[in-house]
């Protein structure tokens, strides 16, 4: 770690007590976290212990919800090998997501065909954000959601493996790469 993602960590922690709750439970990655489906059934992340997982904020009103598409073709293609694409519906970033569960779901089945898991929509940023995006945070103190299609590709371990911004699309040869090298991977 060098002294600027130091200084980031040290400013993160001070800057939110949520955040500094976080700050030991990297040693048990992100498998220990939960997060509600669209119908409030609990998707348990540890239920894919020693599996690579690629998590992604999204908005069906975005810009970049063509993405939906890049994200059911991951779940698609690698689902079989053991890669969990999971998309968190949140409203953080211009309001971009449908207000109901029940309209992010038609508006995700109709228009994009997804098939992976959604979790209910929630908060990605802020001291109310879910407890996953405050450990990926105290994680990656640098790579915080700053838009929505954040994503954060965990190994099998239930690391951070890599970090993608919004404008990298899930489909792109680094990705792909980045997929193939957590999936090949021994936990």
């Amino acid at each position: 770690m060098n002294r600027r993602e130091i200084l980031a960590s040290l400013a993160a922690l001070t800057a939110s007590p949520a955040l500094a709750q976080t700050a030991g439970m990297s040693a048990a990655g992100a498998y220990r976290f939960t997060f509600k489906s669209l119908h409030g059934e609990d998707i348990r992340l540890g239920d894919h212990a020693g599996k690579p997982m690629l998590i992604c904020n999204t908005a069906s009103f975005c810009g970049f919800a063509s993405q939906m598409h890049d994200l059911e073709m991951l779940h698609t293609r690698y689902g079989a090998r053991g890669l969990l694409v999971l998309g968190v519906p949140s409203g953080d970033f211009g309001g971009q997501e449908a207000a109901t569960e029940k309209e992010i779901e038609a508006q995700a089945v109709h228009q994009f065909g997804i098939t992976f898991p959604l979790a209910a929509k929630t908060r990605v940023r802020g001291d109310d954000a879910h407890p996953f995006f405050k450990w990926a945070l105290a994680e990656k103190p640098g790579d915080p959601p700053r838009w929505n299609f954040h994503k954060y590709l965990i190994d099998r371990r239930g690391l951070i493996a890599e970090v993608f911004w919004p404008t990298t699309k899930p489909t792109e040869t680094r990705v792909i790469a980045a997929i193939a090298r957590v999936l090949d991977a021994k936990a």
